[in-house]
């Protein structure tokens, strides 16, 4: 396993983690400030400073792309279909211009929740079915763009709303149906917050390989957490055993970046060079 003490060259920033200290642009220049390589910014954060500017200033910064947060919430009812195909479409070319190293896909959940405006509906194996022909439409347009997907399992308690693939073996699975050959179009991306529960999460791990394991993120869980969306901890002041998941993930041969994505009223009240200079200890000592 990677050394991480004594720097943070495999630092990556989910831009998420100081959303409301700043925005794209002020939060490029930050890393930059203390020495971050590598970014994961998010669509709306990207739309707010246009798409041309914010890609002006990844390249500027000497800044890559650990991934592109997000495409997929691809459940919807029949009216919303052709919108969904064509916004993760968009997804794929925005990341192309920014030169990502992947898409991360949230699929989504029921319908009226992922789309809102759909029809509601309560049949989640439907939506489960939708979203691997879903995937697989995205796919044909990915390829050309050289683009790989990654599925993001979530944790089980967002079933309903952003995501019911909630496993890594169901991610997984998915994989393997769509993507056989292992070409590097698909894979997935796992973050210790969903997957640390999972008492089958070593041996998918394994299962998944150097070529489907296209991004980790890391981040921890409180007890008690008080809000399951916006309550993440920062690496080490929860419960997870990050290092043992990193270790796994790299037994494999993963050698990516590191991503910390904390999702935080606590952490977005801090000044943002307050939160960048703890994600570097933490990276150091904790991850």
């Amino acid at each position: 396993m990677r050394d991480f003490s004594a720097d943070h060259r495999w630092l990556s920033l989910n831009t998420a983690t100081v959303r409301k200290q700043g925005d794209l642009l002020e939060i490029i220049d930050a890393c930059v400030r203390h020495g971050i390589r590598a970014i994961d910014p998010w669509r709306d954060q990207v739309a707010a400073v246009g798409l041309e500017r914010a890609a002006r200033a990844v390249r500027e910064a000497g800044l890559e792309l650990s991934g592109y947060c997000r495409g997929g919430m691809f459940t919807s009812d029949a009216a919303h279909r052709i919108d969904v195909r064509d916004d993760n479409r968009r997804a794929v070319d925005e990341a192309k211009a920014l030169r990502a190293s992947c898409i991360v896909l949230v699929v989504g959940g029921l319908p009226q929740y992922s789309r809102p405006g759909s029809a509601p509906s309560k049949d989640i194996l439907a939506a489960r079915a939708q979203i691997e022909d879903a995937i697989a439409e995205m796919m044909e347009y990915a390829r050309d763009a050289k683009l790989p997907l990654a599925i993001e399992p979530l944790h089980p308690a967002y079933a309903a709303d952003r995501a019911c693939v909630n496993t890594t073996k169901q991610a997984l699975d998915i994989c393997d149906r769509l993507d056989p050959g292992r070409t590097g179009a698909l894979g997935v991306a796992l973050d210790v917050y969903h997957i640390w529960w999972d008492p089958e999460v070593l041996s998918q791990i394994a299962r998944a390989g150097k070529d489907r394991l296209l991004a980790f993120h890391v981040c921890d869980w409180l007890v008690p957490t008080k809000d399951i969306l916006n309550d993440r901890g920062m690496m080490g002041d929860g419960v997870i055993d990050i290092r043992s998941l990193r270790r796994a993930v790299e037994a494999q041969g993963f050698a990516g970046y590191s991503e910390i994505e904390i999702f935080s009223e606590g952490w977005w009240g801090k000044p943002m060079d307050e939160v960048l200079r703890t994600c570097i200890e933490r990276h150091r000592t904790v991850v």
